[in-house]
């Protein structure tokens, strides 16, 4: 299990803090212009005040004094007023500006950077100010102030939002990182927990995950894992038991073997027996003994592990069907033919020993499938997409019940003691070889194999 810097936990308790701050920086930044702004505005509005006074003077004069006590109050340096009827009023001297502002047509992107200009600032500078009245729009106030006091209080709340956005961010983090804890974290550590002590010992059934009684993904995934913790033990415990039972089979089947192999010397001893009943008793024999050695072969090669990873090379493909029809059993009264319809010289890149087992059995089940006279065909093609190889025969097709357990073993066999091994074989080789097996017809006029190779 992860350390405990590591966990999703700590990730997620990062990941929120880092999120909770990014939104407050979204907020500062148009936060911090507006607190610009307000203050200005402040500053126009009691620089107005401060000329009401001199309004009200008889001669619209004041002292000196007073003068210097408006400013002060006022805290800038200079005020002038502009009058609707074109009248000015002026307090203090203005003095050489760095920047001037008009407040009237200023923009949101052109006061957020104004804003971080004067943060950025590392002397006083003297800036003049214009904008309305707030009691009378009218009326326009133009003034000059000093910059720095404006910074310091734009840095005290810029402190204050950081300090903030620090106590918002660890409280919603530590809210979130609990939730998630305890909706998700505690529920995939368990799970986790479970998958390690499974793959530890995957039969021992008291490790296995308990579900839930939640209704959301979590829950759903804990049933799914704890179903699919029954599904493997059972299936361990099946393969336990068929691999015991498989390695019975073969003692057995190879002891039998042996024994076969002694009554096949006996029944051809008995075909050239001088007495007519015991002739005529003996091809019979030698069919039954044949299917039996043939069923113990195919189910001692279906139990071992899997056949040796194919050992690849050009096969001349006509030749290969040639010899596959010299081996087959066909009638001597040549009711049967085996037609080799491959193109001289065309060849496959195969395993030759396993591609002539895939047709022989092919081959011979289409032998065994023609009632009378018939053939048996062997094609093949070449294109941009595949390389085919076509077995086709002209017996009966297979039933419905049959088409639908064809490459199962043990399941899809058609013929009087056979095992239903060979085709399920057949296909491990072809899909072996990276191509595939798959009956591309079958009906009452015969049924057509196909053996797909991929492109070369």
């Amino acid at each position: 299990m992860p350390g405990p810097g590591r966990g999703l936990s700590a990730r997620l308790l990062v990941l929120t803090i880092a999120f909770v701050m990014l939104g407050e920086v979204l907020i500062y930044v148009p936060s911090i212009s507006r607190y610009r702004l307000v203050y200005l505005q402040e500053r126009l509005a009691a620089s107005h005040e401060a000329t009401l006074t001199l309004q009200a003077s008889p001669d619209g004069m004041i002292s000196p004094e007073l003068e210097r006590e408006l400013l002060k109050h006022a805290r800038v340096r200079s005020i002038a007023l502009r009058m609707p009827d074109a009248s000015y009023l002026m307090l203090g001297k203005p003095p050489p500006v760095d920047a001037a502002f008009d407040l009237h047509d200023a923009t949101p992107p052109e006061l957020i950077r104004d804003a971080f200009v004067a943060l950025a600032q590392t002397r006083n500078r003297v800036l003049r100010v214009i904008g309305p009245a707030r009691v009378d729009p009218g009326v326009r106030v133009d003034v000059t102030l000093d910059e720095a006091p404006m910074v310091g209080e734009m840095f005290d709340y810029s402190g204050r939002i950081l300090l903030l956005s620090i106590v918002l961010s660890l409280l919603t983090a530590s809210l979130v990182f609990l939730s998630l804890h305890w909706l998700i974290v505690r529920p995939m550590r368990r799970i986790t927990e479970s998958l390690v002590a499974f793959r530890e010992d995957p039969e021992d059934a008291s490790r296995g995950i308990v579900a839930s009684g939640r209704g959301d993904e979590i829950g759903v995934a804990e049933r799914e894992f704890a179903e699919m913790q029954r599904g493997l033990r059972a299936a361990l415990k099946q393969r336990a038991r068929l691999a015991a039972l498989g390695a019975a089979v073969g003692k057995i089947n190879h002891d039998l073997r042996n024994i076969l192999s002694s009554a096949v010397l006996a029944s051809g001893r008995l075909a050239h027996s001088d007495d007519p009943k015991v002739k005529r008793q003996a091809p019979a024999l030698t069919t039954a003994i044949d299917r039996a050695v043939a069923l113990c072969e195919d189910i001692l090669n279906f139990a071992r592990a899997g056949d040796p990873e194919p050992r690849r090379g050009r096969v001349d493909l006509a030749a290969l069907v040639d010899d596959v029809g010299k081996v087959l059993a066909l009638p001597d009264d040549g009711s049967i033919s085996w037609r080799n319809e491959v193109a001289k010289g065309f060849t496959v890149t195969a395993d030759r020993d396993q591609l002539f087992r895939v047709i022989f059995n092919l081959g011979r089940n289409a032998v065994e499938a023609i009632d009378g006279q018939g053939e048996v065909r062997v094609g093949a093609r070449r294109d941009a997409a595949a390389t085919a190889i076509e077995v086709a025969d002209t017996g009966r097709g297979f039933s419905v019940e049959a088409r639908d357990h064809l490459f199962e073993p043990f399941a899809g066999s058609t013929r009087p003691g056979g095992a239903g091994l060979g085709l399920p074989i057949a296909r491990e080789i072809m899909q072996a070889h990276g191509g595939d097996l798959c009956l591309a017809k079958s009906d009452a006029e015969g049924t057509v194999f196909r053996l797909e190779f991929p492109p070369e």
